[in-house]
């Protein structure tokens, strides 16, 4: 999926996801009060994101899980019962469902933090997302993490404070790529997953466009303002 049309803007104000019709779903993670959700969104709690939004008086349209995180089923119109028992995570449910409504565009806010092995979960999740053409960020006060499949994001930064970024290979390796407007810039590149060469990068221009011709990138960057 092409980016061109995505940019995220780094403000004094927050953080501006510029980008068509999304889907926003919340786990039990760390929430990010940076990224709420905005008109229009369709907005899924999985299992116990339902508490984080329901303190912060935000009603999603869609609750999906099987409620072991949340302790107790929602009185809500709209609920997806999943069984303790499954191979799927409520993770994947929710944006399963978000797929299966024509959603191509995915934030997801509480799915970092508390089990590593959750966040990593999640973090996989994103590249499930390229390979069903969409697009998908996970969001945290301190970092925002996102995946690329042969195509190209640019990203604007204008917070000069905050400037890291690093770049991974999601497979066993991947081809053409090119980092632009980063403090260490490569072009048509090939990296691999054993080798984490990509750690630790640095805005030094206000956009930068990472692109991968073959293969799939996992890029974490600083997100705090």
């Amino acid at each position: 999926m092409m980016y061109d049309s995505w940019v995220i803007l780094f403000s004094d104000k927050g953080v501006v996801y510029q980008m068509n019709k999304r889907c926003y779903i919340v786990g039990a993670g760390e929430f990010c009060d940076k990224v709420l959700p905005v008109e229009g969104d369709y907005i899924i709690a999985a299992d116990g994101g339902y508490a984080a939004l329901e303190s912060r008086g935000i009603m999603p349209d869609l609750i999906v899980g099987d409620f072991d995180s949340l302790g107790y089923v929602p009185d809500h119109p709209n609920v997806i019962r999943s069984p303790v028992e499954k191979d799927d995570t409520d993770m994947m449910l929710s944006i399963q469902q978000g797929l299966e409504r024509g959603y191509d565009d995915f934030i997801i806010n509480g799915g970092m933090g508390g089990r590593i092995d959750q966040t990593y979960a999640n973090i996989q999740l994103l590249t499930y997302l390229e390979e069903k053409n969409a697009s998908g960020t996970i969001v945290n006060n301190e970092y925002h993490i996102t995946a690329i499949k042969n195509s190209e994001i640019r990203l604007s930064h204008i917070d000069k404070q905050n400037r890291l970024i690093s770049v991974f290979c999601a497979g066993n390796i991947a081809k053409g790529v090119s980092l632009k407007g980063l403090k260490y810039p490569i072009e048509n590149a090939t990296i691999t997953f054993e080798n984490p060469i990509g750690v630790s990068n640095e805005f030094i221009e206000d956009t930068a466009v990472i692109s991968v011709t073959d293969g799939t990138l996992i890029i974490f960057w600083n997100g705090k303002v």
